[in-house]
C-alpha cells in the first residue's frame, strides 16, 4: 500500500472483517459530517468527504472489496479508488444519504405517471344533542375524480403515454456541482420517466377533474368537539388512474344553553328557590334524557353538587353512559312584592347580629331559618 492513501477500513473507522451494513452506516455518519454544505470553506471537511467516498466506492461493492483486501490500492486503481476521487460515485448513494440535503443523489428508480390521491379535509358543525346522541349528516365536498372523457389515463381518447426526451424515459436528470455528479427529478416528466403524448383536452393530461360531490355520513353517538373521522378512499382520485386518498371529517360542537361537557359526563348549573335550599324539597331538573326529579336536603348551600348517574353523554365504545353534575346555586329574587318584602325585613331583624362566615355550612344559621317559617 502505497504511503499516499490510507487504508480504507481506517478512513470509516470499521475492522477489515465489517460487515456491509457497518460499513454503509459508517460512511453515512462521516459523509453526513463533513459534507462541504455543513462546513462551508472547510478544505479539511471537503478532504474527508472526498476520502469516504473513495473508501466506501471500493468497500460496499464486494467484488472491489476482494481486490482491495488481496492486492491493496493497486488492486482497485481505475475503479474509482486509489487512482483519484470518482465524483460519480455519488449517482449510486441515494439509499445512503437519501435528500438530506435538499437534493438527490441519484439512483433512485422512475416513479411512473400514476400516483396516490391526496387527502381532503371538511369541517360538519353539530348541535350538542347530535355529539351526544349520532346524528346523519351532508358534507358538501370538492374533489378531483376519474376524467371520464379519457378513462383517467390523461391522453386523448385514452391514448398512451411516449418516454420523456428531456430524461430518456429515467425520471432524472443529472448534473454536476462542484465536484459532485448529482441527480433530481426531471422538470418535464416528474419524474415519471414518460408524458402523454397526445393530452386530454378535458383534463388536460391530468387523468382527473373537479367535481362537486356530497356525501352522507353517520356521525357516531358520544363524539365532541375537535373529534375526527377517516372516510376511507373518499379524497381526491389518483393521476393517471392511482389510489384515491381519504376524507378527514373534523367536527365541530355548538355550545348548548344549559349544558356543558367534560368528557362523557354533563354539568348542569341549576338555580333552586331560597327556601328550597333552606328547607329541602323537591326540584326537577333537565338532562340530556328528559327531565329529572332532585331530592335537595334541607341546609343545601350554594355549589353543591348532585350527580345523576348515567345521565351524561354515551360512550363512544357503546358501555354506558357518563353521570350528569348538578351545580345548585340559590336564586335571590331581584323584585319583590309586598307580603315578600315583610318576610325578608323579618328574616332581616332574626339575624340583624349575624356577622359575615366562611363559606361552610352553620347548623345554627339553618335551624334559625326554619323555626321562622315555621313560626
Amino acid at each position: 500500500m502505497t504511503a499516499s492513501v490510507r487504508d480504507y477500513y481506517e478512513v470509516l473507522g470499521v475492522p477489515r472483517d465489517a460487515a456491509p451494513e457497518a460499513i454503509k452506516s459508517a460512511y453515512r455518519k462521516a459523509a453526513l459530517q463533513h459534507h462541504p454544505d455543513r462546513n462551508p470553506g472547510n478544505a479539511e471537511a471537503e478532504a474527508r468527504f472526498k476520502e469516504a467516498a473513495e473508501a466506501y466506492a471500493i468497500l460496499s461493492d464486494p467484488e472491489k472489496r476482494a481486490r482491495y483486501d488481496r492486492f491493496g490500492p493497486e488492486g482497485v486503481r481505475g475503479a474509482g479508488g486509489a487512482a483519484g476521487f470518482d465524483p460519480t460515485a455519488f449517482v449510486d448513494f441515494a439509499d445512503i444519504l437519501g435528500d438530506f440535503f435538499g437534493f438527490g443523489f441519484g439512483g433512485g428508480a422512475r416513479r411512473g405517471r400514476q400516483s396516490e390521491g391526496e387527502d381532503l379535509k371538511a369541517d360538519v358543525s353539530l348541535l350538542f344533542a347530535e355529539a351526544a346522541f349520532g346524528a346523519q349528516k351532508t358534507v358538501p365536498i370538492r374533489r378531483y375524480e376519474r376524467c371520464d372523457s379519457c378513462r383517467g389515463t390523461g391522453g386523448r381518447g385514452g391514448s398512451g403515454t411516449v418516454s420523456c426526451t428531456a430524461c430518456r424515459g429515467r425520471g432524472r436528470i443529472q448534473y454536476r456541482q462542484g465536484f459532485f455528479a448529482m441527480e433530481r427529478t426531471c422538470p418535464e416528466c416528474q419524474g415519471a420517466g414518460e408524458v402523454v403524448k397526445d393530452p386530454c383536452p378535458d383534463c388536460r393530461g391530468d387523468g382527473r377533474v373537479l367535481r362537486e360531490r356530497s356525501l352522507t355520513i353517520q356521525v357516531p353517538a358520544g363524539v365532541d368537539d375537535g373529534a375526527r373521522l377517516r372516510l376511507s378512499g373518499e379524497g381526491n382520485h389518483g393521476r393517471a388512474g392511482g389510489p384515491p386518498g381519504d376524507l378527514y371529517v373534523v367536527l365541530g360542537v355548538k355550545a348548548h344553553e344549559f349544558f356543558r361537557r367534560e368528557g362523557n359526563d354533563v354539568v348542569l348549573t341549576w338555580a333552586v328557590p331560597f327556601p328550597v335550599a333552606v328547607l329541602g324539597g323537591r326540584v326537577t331538573v333537565p338532562t340530556l334524557h328528559g327531565d329529572e326529579a332532585l331530592e335537595l336536603p334541607a341546609g343545601t348551600p350554594a355549589g353543591k353538587v348532585f350527580t345523576l348517574r348515567g345521565k351524561g353523554v354515551p360512550r363512544l365504545d357503546g358501555r354506558g353512559k357518563g353521570d350528569q353534575h348538578v351545580v345548585v346555586t340559590v336564586r335571590v329574587p331581584k323584585k319583590l312584592n309586598a307580603s315578600q318584602r315583610a318576610a325578608v325585613q323579618k328574616l332581616a331583624e332574626v339575624f340583624k347580629d349575624e356577622a359575615g362566615t366562611p363559606t361552610r355550612d352553620e347548623k345554627g344559621f339553618f335551624d334559625k331559618i326554619r323555626d321562622l317559617f315555621e313560626s
